[in-house]
């Protein structure tokens, strides 16, 4: 259920990128679709699992390298909205530095963007918006416990500052960081053994074109 509002809440912000006239974007084109490499790095925060012995931040998730692609609508010269989409990527889960297996994750996030010079040479944007992760493929087995599970998606704020840098018309030098709230649930049963807060920062740069 938490999944199909995820994907509900991030429907209908979608649809706020209605289009609109030509007039209200600038000469380099409403649509900016861009092509980046992104590290992604987490920040291993979690709750003591008292009944195991384990600390506070005994859990950790892997960080991870891996390309992304978004795409940019220009509602005006300065508003715009990005959605930035990748396909599933697999994180190593250690408990106190001990690999107990691995999960996959899916994040879309869809940002509201404001471009502070938007016919400059360099462009610098600020954003904020909504990230939602979906969790598959979970293969996590803790000693003394045996198999356990997370919850199937997270969703939270996050906030973005970033900057275009023009090379040619309608070809761009993109360069972006990002904060994104992450988190999840380990389980076994019905019970929650701790929550993991992945919180990644995610850095990016690559190349983007507008029409």
């Amino acid at each position: 259920m938490r999944t199909i509002r995820s994907a509900v809440l991030l429907g209908a912000l979608l649809a706020c990128a209605t289009p609109v006239s030509a007039q209200s974007t600038d000469r380099d084109g409403r649509w900016l679709f861009r092509l980046r490499g992104l590290s992604m790095t987490t920040v291993h925060k979690s709750d003591e699992i008292t009944s195991l012995g384990l600390a506070d931040n005994a859990i950790t998730v892997s960080d991870a390298v891996f390309p992304e692609l978004d795409a940019t609508v220009f509602l005006s010269q300065r508003v715009a909205l990005e959605l930035v989409l990748t396909y599933p990527q697999q994180h190593d889960v250690m408990v106190s530095g001990a690999k107990i297996g691995t999960v996959k994750q899916l994040p879309l996030t869809l940002m509201g963007q404001y471009h502070m010079l938007p016919e400059g040479t360099v462009r610098p944007y600020i954003g904020a918006g909504i990230n939602v992760t979906f969790f598959t493929d979970v293969q996590l087995s803790i000693p003394s416990v045996g198999a356990v599970d997370l919850e199937s998606s997270s969703m939270g704020m996050a906030g973005q500052l970033g900057a275009d840098i023009r090379l040619m018309p309608g070809l761009f030098l993109n360069v972006d960081l990002k904060k994104a709230l992450v988190a999840s649930d380990i389980t076994s049963g019905s019970s929650t053994l701790s929550a993991v807060r992945i919180h990644p920062w995610l850095a990016s740069a690559g190349l983007g074109i507008r029409f």
